[in-house]
């Protein structure tokens, strides 16, 4: 147990980085954002680089921030029935659908992206608008966020079940014990 709650702290460590480096995505595309308004309406100039760009940082956001927000145990819950519930019961309903929901969701998609980033990469597809940017950076943000995402579900249910042998402390949210 104690090698894999090692594993879980790299992954959480990881995560926690690439979650770090999403805040400075956000602050690109408010500024990509800012910048391209400015342009567009004080001067009429106008680009499709520009809106992509905001679309792929929008989608870096998301993507590359979903392990990390799983680790700040920032997804949306069921807390109306899950905080009623003891720690022990709330780490077997995490367990319990990081397996059978979360994992098998994310390995597939992460599965099925992967091909399609690869065909985009080796064909150097691009944008069909004018002025459009190379599509695989965006298409390998799918495989990578969800990459992470596995990960940090990993990480998730190895903490879930660590807790319930004893060996760690219950998950953020469910100290207190209802009686």
């Amino acid at each position: 147990m104690r090698h894999l709650l090692r594993a879980s702290r790299a992954i959480d460590a990881l995560n926690g980085w690439i979650g770090r480096g999403v805040y400075w995505l956000v602050l690109a595309a408010v500024a990509v954002s800012t910048v391209n308004a400015l342009m567009r309406y004080s001067f009429s100039v106008s680009s499709n680089a520009w809106l992509e760009l905001q679309w792929y940082l929008f989608g870096a956001i998301f993507l590359l921030g979903a392990g990390y927000t799983l680790k700040a145990n920032g997804h949306v819950r069921i807390d109306l029935v899950s905080a009623r519930l003891t720690p022990r019961a709330q780490a077997w309903i995490d367990i319990v659908g990081g397996l059978l929901f979360l994992l098998p969701m994310a390995l597939l998609i992460l599965y099925f992206s992967w091909p399609m980033f690869v065909d985009s990469y080796l064909t150097g597809e691009m944008s069909s608008d004018a002025g459009g940017l190379l599509r695989w950076p965006a298409k390998l943000l799918i495989p990578a966020g969800f990459a992470l995402l596995v990960l940090q579900a990993v990480s998730e249910i190895i903490k879930r079940i660590a807790f319930l042998r004893g060996a760690s402390p219950p998950a953020p949210g469910a100290e207190t014990e209802v009686h």
